[in-house]
């Protein structure tokens, strides 16, 4: 073999081995990526299967039976645990007199020839009362009584009924309101509340006329309900929020617009703008509006905003949690709870606003945090350029969140009226989500959601549900707004 040819061969050789070399460097390329990604995505499925209603936007409901153990975001006080000296505590007390009274004589007196004698002089040591129910049925008849000739005109006349009163047998309101609280208020189903009302009454009461009595309770609320929209339209302060049912098998939202005074809920087939529009508060609404920071709200410029930071306390724990790199997060927390802490020491001392002082130091801590969590999460530098914006995870969404709508965060300390959550909303929607968690139609999603605008309304102006339902029933709804 000449020299040329050994060298030819060699060259072969080197370009067979460097073309090995560079599938092996892009095989180990591409099987780092898939490293990365896969690591990434442990992360995340780490991170998801670690959230909870305590650290996260997840309803408790979602915890199943793994209870999250609580967490406390408050420190420690340094006082006893229990009720402090002066607090009014409550207990069972009897309000009317008895209606019995039983005697107890001493169990060592029996069969003394004595007995009657002491009985007598006996004086009462100690009392004790049992509060019970009697449950009893009362039936009125109207007779509408008939004159066959009346001795001065001469022709037949007939009493009349009361208007209340149209059929040849119908319950009463008290019947008709005790029914609607259980099945509404009290999220007994049709069914069940007929057994309860058959078994505790002994009246065979069907469920078609339980349904009936729904359903007339929800017509006659209309006009009282389009009345506290227009009140929560016209608030200088709403609370609002959404939560997700099921309605014929599809998943459906219920919108809430509340306050300290009035309750409204509506229902949508849509979660975000379409679903605010078609329930109609918002688009009229010129006030303050609570909300979680979800996205379809910004699409109200003109009114002003004021975020939940029990929100952002939650998905500041998750990540204080979940991710121990995230020094900032914990950081955050503690300057929210200062916040709030001093604004609730101001309450107290009866003023309306913070010292320049306070302003001014957490507004530059709020700055610093911000800068910090930039720099523990810079963008992901990609060497492939694709269109549109980068993906900047939840962290990194969150920071950019915080950052921008700084002014809605910090609301509750510039102005006192606002809270410091939207726990309000929260509340008044945990009603609804007491029930069983679908409906079979719309028409019945709507009737129980009027009734609870109405009772949850009636319960903040300082009435129970049964009274409320009573009233409405009776045709006297609007004693709410009296």
């Amino acid at each position: 073999m000449t020299k040329d040819e050994m060298n030819k061969q060699l060259l072969q050789q080197v370009n067979s081995l460097t073309s090995t070399v560079d599938s092996l460097n892009a095989t180990i390329n591409a099987q780092t990526q898939l490293i990365a990604q896969l690591n990434q995505t442990i992360q995340e499925l780490k991170e998801q299967l670690n959230k909870n209603s305590k650290n996260s936007s997840k309803p408790p409901s979602s915890d199943g039976f793994k209870k999250p153990a609580p967490k406390s975001l408050r420190k420690p006080s340094g006082k006893k645990v229990g009720g402090q000296n002066g607090h009014q505590g409550t207990h069972l007390a009897v309000i009317t007199a008895p209606d019995k009274i039983v005697t107890h004589m001493p169990s060592a007196c029996e069969g003394c020839p004595h007995y009657q004698i002491c009985k007598g002089t006996a004086c009462i040591a100690e009392k004790r009362h049992v509060i019970d129910a009697v449950v009893t049925v009362n039936v009125t008849e109207h007779q509408a009584l008939g004159l066959p000739i009346c001795m001065l005109y001469g022709d037949t006349r007939r009493g009349a009924f009361p208007s209340d009163v149209k059929a040849a047998v119908q319950y009463g309101e008290n019947l008709q309101s005790l029914a609607v609280a259980l099945n509404i208020v009290g999220a007994v189903s049709i069914k069940r509340t007929h057994e309860i009302l058959s078994g505790v009454f002994n009246i065979p009461i069907a469920t078609g006329t339980i349904s009936s009595m729904v359903k007339r309770c929800a017509d006659s609320l209309s006009e009282t309900v389009g009345k506290i929209k227009d009140k929560m339209i016209g608030s200088a302060l709403g609370h609002f929020d959404e939560t997700g049912t099921r309605v014929d098998k599809k998943l459906w939202w219920v919108h809430d617009a509340s306050n300290c005074e009035y309750t409204y809920l509506d229902i949508s087939p849509k979660r975000g703008n379409a679903g605010m529009e078609q329930c109609g508060v918002l688009p009229e609404f010129k006030g303050i509006a609570m909300h979680d920071c979800w996205a379809s709200y910004w699409n109200y410029p003109d009114i002003q905003h004021a975020v939940c930071c029990a929100h952002l306390l939650r998905e500041l724990t998750g990540i204080d949690e979940n991710h121990s790199e995230q020094k900032w997060a914990s950081a955050f927390i503690d300057l929210l709870l200062e916040m709030k802490k001093v604004k609730d020491k101001s309450v107290e001392k009866g003023k309306d606003f913070l010292s320049y002082y306070h302003y001014h130091k957490f507004d530059k801590k709020y700055d610093e945090l911000i800068e910090q969590a930039r720099k523990e999460n810079p963008l992901p530098k990609t060497a492939e350029k694709k269109r549109g914006r980068k993906k900047k995870g939840k962290i990194l969404a969150l920071v950019e969140r915080l950052a921008n709508y700084k002014a809605s965060v910090c609301l509750f300390i510039h102005n006192f009226n606002v809270p410091f959550d939207n726990n309000q909303a929260e509340r008044d929607l945990r009603m609804k989500t007491k029930v069983s968690g679908c409906f079979r139609t719309e028409e019945g999603a709507r009737d129980y959601l009027k009734i609870m605008s109405y009772v949850g309304t009636a319960h903040k102006q300082g009435y129970n549900a049964y009274e409320a339902i009573k009233n409405a029933i009776t045709g006297h709804p609007d004693f709410i707004f009296e």
